[in-house]
């Protein structure tokens, strides 16, 4: 693992928690107060704000080690990064918010807006590793220059 990796782990996993914040923290905060009584009161909540930043450390780490694995090239393919974050969506995001949603009496329409929000997040996220391009060697001057 390079330079360029933690870099690129480091940009996709802090825009996944602004993307993460943008919808679960303002878009349907709304939803989430309409039904406190089933999750942890904030201040519970913000005692465990470290696993929250594990989490998208987490993301961001592994989508940048699976787009590194999978496309090394040089350019720069958003319709490649597409393609990629709409996997990730579908292997993550996705079948958990239909299984969160059998356990949880939460509403239809809103585990639907879940679902639709963080799939648009990851392919967002593909998208930007394929501006990234993790797996592109680093640019260097020719020997003797400075």
């Amino acid at each position: 693992m390079d330079k360029r990796f933690w870099v690129c782990g480091l940009v996709v996993a802090m825009a996944a928690l602004l993307s993460g914040f943008l919808v679960h923290g303002v878009v349907l905060r709304g939803d989430y107060l309409a039904l406190a009584p089933l999750y942890r009161s904030q201040p519970e909540a913000n005692a465990r704000f470290g696993w929250i930043v594990a989490a998208y450390l987490l993301i961001g780490f592994s989508m940048t080690w699976l787009y590194r694995r999978l496309h090394d090239t040089e350019e720069v393919r958003f319709g490649t990064g597409l393609r990629f974050g709409i996997a990730v969506a579908l292997v993550s995001f996705v079948p958990w918010h239909l299984l969160a949603y059998v356990g949880q009496p939460l509403p239809l329409s809103l585990m639907l807006r879940q679902v639709a929000f963080d799939f648009v997040a990851m392919a967002t996220l593909g998208m930007l590793l394929a501006w990234l391009r993790p797996g592109r060697v680093a640019l260097t001057l020719p020997s003797g220059e400075r």
